[in-house]
């Protein structure tokens, strides 16, 4: 297993992934679900080295992003020092490989490189399962959130509460 900057020959596969993630949440926690990401996003993130990938075997794994600023999320929060994941989409061929708890160790050490204070999360939803699997891997649940400005977040942000994690470094 090898963690690496995503590349711009990685997007159909980073999209790809974000299908299958989507699909995969509609059978688990149906009332909220990813919405179709724009390009332009994902780009901007391998340009500026925020995106990542876990391969195994030459294939891809897992993806995520990082963000060193999430103000519309953690709003008064957002000032302290935090790198803030998102979107980790996994390949069902690799599931069950405790990715998350991986994802986790690697960015401990990039935020203390960095010189970050928190490791931040954030989901949708009042989903109980994935609440525990990310208490499991080492966040806490700092809990449930209505946020107040929605307009420049993703569909999916809009009219629900958002479940905030984190880890202190």
């Amino acid at each position: 297993m090898k963690i690496h900057n995503s590349t711009l020959e990685d997007i159909p596969e980073i999209f790809r992934l974000y299908g299958l993630a989507t699909e995969y949440q509609k059978t688990i926690f149906p009332e909220n679900t990813w919405p179709t990401f724009e390009h332009q996003l994902v780009t901007t993130e391998i340009q500026e080295q925020r995106q990542f990938k876990i391969v195994i075997d030459d294939q891809i794994a897992c993806v995520w992003a990082i963000t060193f600023s999430d103000p519309h999320i953690w709003e008064e929060s957002e000032k302290d020092p935090a790198i803030y994941i998102h979107r980790i989409a996994t390949n069902p061929s690799f599931r069950g490989q405790k990715f998350v708890t991986r994802i986790v160790q690697w960015v401990r050490k990039y935020a203390i490189s960095h010189k970050k204070k928190f490791i931040r999360m954030d989901t949708c939803g009042n989903n109980q399962k994935l609440i525990r699997h990310y208490k499991k891997c080492g966040f806490e649940f700092l809990g449930m959130v209505r946020l107040r400005n929605t307009s420049k977040l993703p569909s999916h942000y809009q009219d629900i509460d958002v479940c905030l994690f984190e880890i202190r470094c």
